[in-house]
């Protein structure tokens, strides 16, 4: 079992950085990549302008932890995988980044990582993997209509995250 959740959640949490709130942003109010939104739905409740300026690390782990990294069965994934699908999931959504991933490996797209995903990743070559997902991912942001405001940032990132998780690779 993999245990990279508090190194990817610490990458990931280094580059969504913090409290932004972009009128052209369809996520609206963000901090620490939790738009106001996700996070209402998490604590089941709304929130105020100012709990969502007082994120913290620790006050999101479980956020992360049980809607993203759980929802993607990332401890179930090679390492660099993992980092791979659990940012694309809190970027694109976790049924997004996973039919990327089964788009990717040519197999069934239905939006949940099991045991014929899992079998597909473990006998992938993971370097090729992660260049192919990561050419997805370029395609799909180019797709959207915010990528002319968006879109060099998201490509940096693409970038950024495709390096961190060759780095990962055992």
């Amino acid at each position: 079992m993999n245990t990279n959740f508090d190194k990817c959640l610490d990458m990931l949490l280094d580059d969504e950085g913090g409290f932004v709130n972009n009128a052209k942003d369809p996520g609206g109010m963000t901090n620490l990549g939790v738009t106001r939104a996700a996070w209402e739905s998490f604590v089941g409740r709304a929130s105020s302008e100012k709990e969502m300026r007082n994120l913290t690390r620790k006050s999101v782990i479980s956020f992360y932890e049980k809607k993203y990294w759980d929802a993607c069965k990332c401890d179930d994934l090679p390492s660099g995988i993992d980092y791979l699908i659990f940012d694309f999931a809190v970027n694109a959504g976790v049924g997004t980044a996973v039919k990327l991933l089964q788009n990717v490996l040519g197999i069934a797209r239905d939006g949940s990582v099991g045991p014929v995903t899992l079998q597909n990743v473990d006998i992938s070559d993971k370097i090729d993997l992660i260049s192919r997902y990561s050419s997805a991912k370029i395609k799909h942001y180019e797709d959207l209509p915010t990528f002319p405001e968006f879109g060099k940032g998201w490509l940096n990132r693409v970038e950024l995250v495709k390096s961190k998780a060759c780095s990962m690779l055992g």
